[in-house]
């Protein structure tokens, strides 16, 4: 069943708030590489335009020194559709390009065309909501017949101090 669109702007809700985060990111994307990084980070999450969006600052804590990347997300009231974007602080002139979907039973399934190595793939975020929730990226580069998965978030919410 899909959240009807005056709901949709809620389907985030269970994120607001701190987390602890365990990043699983494959080494190689689109290469046949089956090597994991296993990293930590924190996530903050924030709503904003009354409910419907929502900004996330983040620490990952990757092997090779750590960083600071920003979510946005907003909500089309009239839609349901919900619009992601992310902001690398190591490359602060770039936003990504937009990721579009919506939950449906629980699972957010968000996706967009993009580059990658200088070719043309579909990207795919999957979420899973709710008390222990769960983000996975997966890219496409035969239109979403096959899925490579390269980087999976688990999250755990902080202890309120």
């Amino acid at each position: 069943m899909s959240i009807v669109a005056a709901d949709a702007v809620h389907a985030f809700d269970f994120f607001h708030g701190d987390w602890r985060v365990r990043h699983r990111r494959l080494r190689t994307r689109l290469a046949g590489c089956t090597d994991w990084d296993a990293f930590d980070g924190t996530c903050h999450v924030r709503p904003l335009l009354g409910g419907a969006g929502n900004v996330d600052d983040n620490v990952l804590d990757l092997p090779v020194g750590a960083y600071r990347a920003v979510t946005l997300r907003t909500c089309d009231p009239a839609t349901g559709l919900w619009s992601i974007w992310w902001l690398d602080g190591r490359h602060p002139h770039r936003l990504d390009v937009p990721m579009v979907g919506r939950f449906v039973d629980g699972i957010g399934t968000f996706l967009a065309d993009d580059m990658f190595d200088g070719r043309p793939i579909r990207v795919r975020f999957l979420w899973r909501a709710g008390e222990s929730p769960r983000w996975e990226q997966a890219f496409s580069v035969d239109d979403g017949a096959t899925w490579e998965t390269n980087w999976t978030m688990d999250f755990a919410r902080e202890a309120p101090p």
